[in-house]
């Protein structure tokens, strides 16, 4: 058993790394495609909602056949699908078919993005500790590597819509040969009853959240389940704390670089290392953030890392001074690093049963606000000056930070099983 669920952790990070570099892949092919298709930055703007109302309904759908078929048919379908969907973009001609193939494209990695979530609840669940950050980290690393095949194969003299074909047809060869060691159904163990204090802001995760570490088993009212529409009611808050976080990613993504060249004057080549600054932190926060769970647990995570993020964009946002930007969204990126993992933790543990259908709830919300981030900081600049319009992101960090205790085991919350421990 513990040589499978290995296997099945192994695949869960291919599967990871696999659509980080599937989507990095369309990214870092967009200006070839914009010239190609011959639209305006308005436009290809306008366009790129498609691919996230694509990814939204994506998720919606794959998360409920993930609970009702199982991750082996889900994930792998979905990288398929994804992996053959990568080279449309690169055939358009013209908005209409560019507008088709994002819509296409964006339901495909949503697909993915969820079935592979899903069953990393699943994988996490039987190890019995927290192991969902790192599989985000993984994610990361997948953007590293189409950006490095998108330069060799610049290099080589390979079109990128080449290159996009060729990285599809190796992502369907590889969702196709990872399939088997995947889980085939969400782990099922006995499930021991038990009531949980509350959380007082002290000890260990161990000793404060023993019932929010992946694995450990929590009820209440002594020992009866939830009721559904109490899970319900704790996933779509859990949804809207994804929103507000991912907008906060969203919104680093597209203006820190804007940031630092137009308010503070920063060169251009100085300015592109002020996202490099906030994903790199990302990534190391992701990479420690399954040990800090498991010592002082998920609320304490989500609520000093959002708690970090709003320190981080408030200097950035009052800083006049380029070290003091670079810091901010350094602190920025660590504190958002575990944010993300720990709710679609949280949601995929809240009722087992359909972890995928929850998942997708949280992942489709979070993702309206990583599209959303852009925009809404770019509307606010008509009213404020950019800098000025980071205290909304600081307002949300800090919300978050005070709504952490919904991680906490209560009222709205099914019981977990008791699984044994896997180790590494």
């Amino acid at each position: 058993m513990e040589r499978s669920l290995r296997a099945a952790r192994v695949a869960t990070y291919v599967y990871f790394v696999l659509c980080g570099t599937l989507m990095g892949a369309w990214v870092v092919n967009i200006p070839a495609v914009e010239e190609r298709v011959g639209v305006s930055h308005a436009t290809l703007g306008g366009l790129l909602v498609l691919l996230g109302l694509g990814a939204f309904l994506g998720m919606r759908v794959a998360g409920p056949l993930a609970d009702r078929f199982g991750a082996r048919v889900v994930v792998p379908a979905g990288g398929v699908l994804c992996g053959a969907a990568l080279i449309l973009p690169g055939l358009a001609r013209d908005p209409w078919t560019l507008a088709g193939a994002l819509l296409v494209f964006g339901f495909c990695n949503g697909c993915l993005d969820v079935g592979m979530n899903a069953h990393a609840v699943h994988v996490e669940k039987a190890y019995g500790r927290p192991v969902m950050s790192g599989f985000h980290a993984t994610f990361s690393v997948g953007g590293v590597l189409a950006a490095l095949v998108a330069a060799g194969a610049a290099s080589a003299g390979l079109t990128p819509v080449t290159s996009m074909a060729v990285l599809g047809a190796v992502g369907i060869a590889i969702a196709l040969a990872t399939a088997r060691a995947l889980l085939p159904s969400a782990p099922t163990t006995t499930t021991t009853a038990a009531d949980t204090e509350p959380d007082t802001g002290t000890g260990t995760g161990a000793e404060a959240e023993a019932a929010t570490a992946p694995g450990s088993a929590s009820a209440s009212g002594g020992g009866t389940e939830a009721a559904p529409r109490d899970v319900r009611s704790r996933v779509w808050l859990l949804a809207v704390l994804a929103l507000m976080v991912m907008l906060c990613e969203g919104a680093a993504n597209d203006w820190s670089a804007l940031h630092m060249k137009d308010v503070l004057g920063a060169p251009a080549g100085t300015a592109a290392f002020a996202y490099g600054t906030f994903a790199a932190a990302m990534t190391t926060g992701r990479l420690l953030a399954d040990r800090l769970v498991a010592r002082f647990g998920s609320v304490a995570v989500l609520r000093h890392g959002a708690a970090t993020a709003a320190v981080g964009i408030t200097l950035v946002a009052v800083g006049p001074w380029l070290w003091a930007a670079f810091a901010g969204w350094a602190l920025f990126g660590l504190g958002l690093s575990g944010t993300v993992p720990q709710l679609f933790s949280a949601a995929g543990h809240a009722d087992p049963a359909a972890a995928g259908a929850n998942v997708s709830r949280v992942a489709g919300l979070g993702y309206v606000g990583m599209l959303a981030g852009p925009a809404v900081i770019g509307w606010l600049t008509h009213v404020v000056a950019l800098d000025h319009a980071f205290v909304l992101l600081t307002l949300l960090c800090v919300t978050t930070a005070a709504a952490a205790g919904i991680l906490r085991p209560g009222s709205a919350r099914a019981p977990r099983e008791e699984p044994t421990p896997v180790a590494n």
